[in-house]
């Protein structure tokens, strides 16, 4: 066994994580349904990496994810921190009591759970009271409307990551931080999530968890971090980080940095601009040193860019954004828990298995030694026909990060491209070899410059769309993620009634592409933070840091830059 132990920390983290489980758990309910292809009875995923078998105290089997979220206390809308699954002993009440005045009690309402949690208790209990056929006969059109509900209540109305969750959670994953006095919103820097982490005992709880998870792995292969940098959870995280450093030193750690687009949409003055480009130059550093592999995401309007050109998204929902974070998530780490089966076995499902340790080793291990990989996703990708090779690999992979440079000669870039469920003409189901062929035929048949190295992972098995998912698909998107010749009349978007599985291709790169992203960020820290006179010094020094700490991040990003392009001599002095 090769474990995954994931970690979510901050809100959108969360929502990003949600939908990523709500992907595992559609694949474990597909492969149980007689009825449903057997492309997802046969996928040849092992998703025993990412889940842990337990047991109540009811003595009933559990399979819970082998994760652990950190969010703010009441983010948790309607779901208890101890989840469903587990007995929960209630509260004993005290009958000695010391106080002889009045006593007046105030308890808040519990939140109402919406109409799709609702109807998965409802499923939940129908399971256990075994309703017989008739019954259920008869309950076959109520469902459907019922599903449809869901997904306009779902569209309209999701505050919490927990709203949409279709997935039971171990007692030890979900981690409140409590004795925090601030709105969410002014929870917005690096500065007051180191604060957080230290204070209340928060980092010596989280850490318990996350032991909790790894002690009871065979052969952990790594640990899979999302993580909301747009503010002050990208400090907790940076504790949290540390301290799975020093216990773990030889478990490697992916990144996934996250950030909502949402955020670009406010207007700033100077002193918030100021503020943020220092968080971020921070952040980034910080978090950048306690990873192998940082994967840095969040476009500043994902519904203008060209990732979303077969899209409906709206940039203001955070339900909308993360589900594409998440199903490019989803797709970049199939290699992680592809099954091993032998060559005959592997040419037919699944090809070109690879662990954490393999993908950091191969895209921050060679010759440059930089630890920032740039993701790329074509959601859904085109079919494979030869007259459309070209495009439906290089033109519809794009980056899901701002200030990423195009057609650059980069004659040491590395890269590790997944597709996953494509299509080949008439919309058949492609095979592992005609992948390979067409990826080929992409590369020979276009002018952009083939990587130094090329590692390519391939599955039959298409991204399934759940219930619980955004109407963000185009009308040009068909029920299996087809592209349609002529639009489909009515609503412009689509969501899983419509569309119940698409084509994926993802792309991991380390290439000099990603200079201007760092060069940004390097830039910012030594104009606002740095040189002599610089106006956010005094900011950084309330975050908790002194001159020589500034000055060391600036090398850290000054060697990411230097290590992409050597021939230049960056520094953070101010001379």
């Amino acid at each position: 066994m090769r474990e995954i132990v994931t970690i979510q920390v901050g809100n959108y983290a969360n929502f990003i994580g949600s939908h990523f489980w709500n992907f595992q758990d559609e694949l474990l309910g597909l492969a149980e349904i007689p009825e449903s292809d057997q492309v997802f009875k046969n996928h040849s995923l092992d998703m025993d990496v990412l889940y842990r078998t337990g047991e109540t105290q009811q003595g009933l089997l559990t399979y819970t994810p082998r994760m652990v979220s950190v969010n703010f206390q009441g983010s948790l809308g309607s779901v208890s921190s101890r989840g469903s699954l587990y007995y929960q002993i209630p509260a004993k009440h005290l009958d000695v009591m010391a106080w002889k005045g009045r006593v007046t009690t105030h308890a808040s309402e519990p939140l109402k759970r919406n109409l799709f949690l609702q109807s998965l208790n409802e499923e939940e209990q129908e399971s256990v009271n075994k309703a017989n056929d008739l019954d259920n006969l008869n309950n076959n059109s109520q469902a459907e409307i019922q599903d449809k509900d869901i997904v306009e209540c779902l569209e309209s109305d999701v505050q919490y990551w927990t709203d949409f969750s279709k997935v039971h959670y171990h007692p030890q994953s979900l981690y409140e931080l409590s004795g925090l006095w601030t709105d969410i919103q002014d929870f917005d820097n690096y500065g007051l999530g180191k604060e957080a982490f230290c204070g209340h005992q928060h980092g010596e709880e989280i850490d318990d968890r996350l032991r909790f998870f790894i002690e009871e792995c065979d052969h952990i292969q790594g640990i899979q971090c999302v993580v909301d940098d747009s503010g002050g959870f990208s400090g907790v995280s940076a504790m949290f980080l540390e301290s799975i450093a020093d216990e773990y030193p030889n478990v490697p750690v992916l990144l996934y940095n996250a950030r909502n687009p949402s955020l670009h949409m406010d207007s700033k003055g100077r002193k918030q601009v100021i503020s943020r480009n220092l968080h971020d130059a921070v952040s980034f550093s910080r978090l950048s040193e306690l990873c192998k592999l940082i994967i840095p995401v969040g476009l500043p309007s994902l519904s203008g860019s060209r990732a979303s050109q077969y899209l409906c998204i709206k940039d203001e929902k955070p339900y909308h954004s993360s589900a594409v974070y998440a199903s490019a998530m989803h797709s970049f780490s199939l290699p992680f828990r592809m099954k091993q089966l032998g060559p005959s076995a592997e040419s037919i499902c699944t090809s070109g298995a690879l662990d954490m340790y393999g993908m950091v080793k191969m895209l921050a291990g060679q010759m440059r030694q930089n630890m920032v990989a740039i993701l790329d996703v074509a959601m859904p990708t085109p079919s494979l026909s030869v007259d459309r090779a070209q495009q439906s690999f290089l033109g519809n992979l794009q980056p899901l990060i701002p200030d990423i440079a195009e057609d650059v000669e980069d004659f040491h870039a590395v890269e590790a491209m997944n597709i996953h469920g494509a299509v080949t003409s008439g919309n058949r189901r492609a095979s592992i070899s005609e992948v390979k062929d067409a990826v080929e035929a992409a590369y020979d048949n276009s002018v952009t410059q083939r990587p130094k190295f090329s590692h390519l992972s391939a599955s039959t098995c298409p991204l399934p769309i759940p219930l619980p998912f955004p109407l963000i698909f185009g009308n040009m998107v068909g029920q299996h993620g087809e592209l349609l010749e002529t639009p489909i009349s009515g609503s412009p978007s689509r969501g899983s009634l419509e569309v119940h599985s698409i084509p994926m291709a993802t792309r991991l790169r380390s290439s000099t592409a990603v200079l201007p992203f760092l060069e940004s960020k390097l830039g910012n820290l030594r104009r606002f933070g740095i040189e002599r006179g610089a106006l956010g010094a005094p900011l950084l020094q309330s975050w908790g840091f002194g001159k020589d700490e500034v000055e060391d991040m600036g090398e850290v990003l000054s060697k990411m830059v230097t290590t992409l392009k050597p021939h230049l001599e960056y520094s953070s002095d101010s001379d």
